[in-house]
């Protein structure tokens, strides 16, 4: 027994020193050129740089995340293949009926890997100029205020579901096909508001082409340092943000994440990336495999609350 014990413990240990031996693959489960695409293939150049083996970035957009997430859930459990999972890996689950994997048993959390806030636009046609305006205005108004998203069940959705659950306002959803599309049509005043990220709407904010009333983060954002949060703006514990964060299958040897974690942190902690990340409206946010799996359960559980209590449509 004590020969079998020690090669059990002797094999996952001798998987990390020699990890990774040959090419690591990321699936990114969204297009080429989004935030998703250029996060992996940040964090592969320095990962390459880091263990001087090859880290491929594979795109595998589709469903929401679900065909990428997939192919990670049936890889096998050696860290060779890894989730550049999103906010929609939260939502997923609560949105569709039924998934090809479980999201809590057939992945392991690596870390955090960036965050990006969220900002309240709208139109400068709008008579309002603070949050607490606008949820008058929506309360006078039911049903007749629009806002645009960059489609179901992502970031910019949940945000303003949060805002409508938190408030008791009721608003009429335009869906996107990306946030791009969106914003335009808010700079031409065809839709009242949306949740943009503050480095897509900041620009416009600066020029006046548009109003920010709060961002979304917990604390102020650097791209709009005189917008007050939402909770500053008074809706208490009112946090929603894109996320990003690296995953495994299930039952890679906690030798192997741990070595993932260690080097994804270090890359995380370089200057050079936190302002790449500061570029594309992002922040750098690192964490342990166990703290990302507790943020993983919570957010499922606080957006299957929002979710689940609401009624919501789309043009």
């Amino acid at each position: 027994m004590t020969i079998v014990a020690a090669v059990l413990i002797a094999v996952p240990v001798a998987l990390a020193q020699n990890y990774p031996s040959r090419t690591v693959r990321i699936i990114a489960p969204a297009a080429p050129g989004g935030a998703t695409d250029i996060l992996a293939r940040i964090l592969s150049a320095k990962l390459y740089e880091s263990w001087g083996q090859i880290v491929q970035v594979d795109n595998r957009p589709g469903a929401g995340g679900v065909i990428g997430s997939e192919i990670v859930a049936r890889a096998p459990s050696d860290g060779y293949t890894l989730l550049m999972a999103l906010t929609t890996h939260v939502t997923n689950p609560v949105l569709q009926v039924k998934l090809p994997y479980d999201t809590l048993q057939d992945f392991a959390p690596v870390s955090m890997v960036a965050v990006v806030p969220a900002a309240l636009l709208v139109h400068p046609s709008l008579p309002v100029r603070s949050v607490k305006e606008l949820v008058a205005l929506a309360r006078a108004r039911p049903g007749e205020l629009d806002y645009g998203t960059s489609g179901i069940g992502t970031a910019a959705h949940l945000a303003a579901l949060l805002f409508s659950s938190m408030t008791g306002i009721r608003m009429v959803h335009v869906a996107y096909k990306g946030g791009a599309p969106a914003i335009y049509d808010l700079l031409g005043g065809q839709i009242s508001l949306m949740f943009g990220s503050t480095a897509s709407g900041a620009p416009h904010v600066h020029a006046g082409k548009l109003h920010a009333l709060a961002v979304t983060s917990p604390r102020r954002s650097p791209a709009l340092p005189r917008v007050p949060t939402m909770v500053e703006a008074g809706l208490p514990d009112f946090e929603a943000m894109a996320w990003f964060a690296l995953l495994a299958p299930a039952r890679t040897p906690g030798t192997v994440i741990n070595k993932l974690n260690s080097e994804v942190v270090a890359v995380l902690q370089r200057r050079e990336v936190a302002e790449r990340l500061k570029g594309l409206g992002a922040e750098v946010q690192s964490s342990t495999p166990g703290e990302l799996d507790d943020y993983i359960r919570a957010e499922i559980v606080k957006w299957r609350k929002v979710i689940g209590g609401l009624r919501f449509e789309s043009n």
